[in-house]
């Protein structure tokens, strides 16, 4: 960018003479490489031309009872770790619902390699359920700092039939805005996902 001239070509240092394409324009080798090895690395959606064998044999590959399993684990961890860090630093720290909601979906795509729509709602599912646990936890943290009991204490005698009651009166507007987040990456992360070159061989 020249500030007398505009957007100017760095080679002759005077303005495009052309509309569309530069005739004399070369695209160095090793900047070509780079281009489609990243083309090959992006990831795409199934296309709607592979072949119903192809798409049978990408059905057969699914294992939705392990995604769904793994996924209540590494929800189950998320809350947990979240009523620790709160435990441990004082703080309800809300930006833990992303990470749990990641943290979801990558399992379950991992581990159940799903294509189909089920698992992007199991995945949406269990990480707003395993947020929604993550907060509760993290609320009988100040519970228990503010009646001076220990945290397993707490878990023993607290009455669980004011669960719901404790979480809509300590409920705020940015939980809602993290949960939505959270549900999202759970359902958008939960679907496999495949490089060009992988689909190009799929077709």
């Amino acid at each position: 960018m020249d500030a007398n001239q505009g957007l100017i070509c760095s080679l002759t240092s005077a303005k495009p003479n052309f509309q569309t394409t530069c005739e004399t324009f070369n695209l160095d080798e090793r900047m070509q490489a780079e281009l489609i090895e990243d083309s090959e690395d992006t990831t795409v959606e199934i296309p709607a031309t592979i072949s119903p064998q192809k798409y049978q044999a990408l059905l057969q590959e699914q294992n939705l009872s392990l995604a769904i399993t793994g996924g209540i684990l590494v929800g189950l961890v998320g809350a947990v770790l979240w009523a620790a860090i709160t435990v441990a630093t004082g703080w309800q720290i809300g930006y833990m619902a992303l990470a749990i909601g990641a943290g979801v979906g990558f399992s379950m795509r991992y581990l159940g390699k799903g294509i189909e729509q089920v698992f992007g709602i199991s995945g949406a599912a269990i990480a707003v359920f395993s947020c929604v646990i993550g907060n509760f936890l993290s609320v009988l943290a100040f519970i228990a700092n503010a009646e001076g009991l220990t945290y397993m204490d707490t878990l023993l005698y607290f009455d669980y039939s004011y669960t719901l009651d404790l979480l809509a009166e300590t409920a705020q507007f940015m939980d809602l805005v993290f949960y939505a987040i959270a549900g999202y990456e759970g359902y958008k992360f939960a679907f496999r996902q495949f490089s060009a070159r992988e689909m190009a061989s799929l077709k």
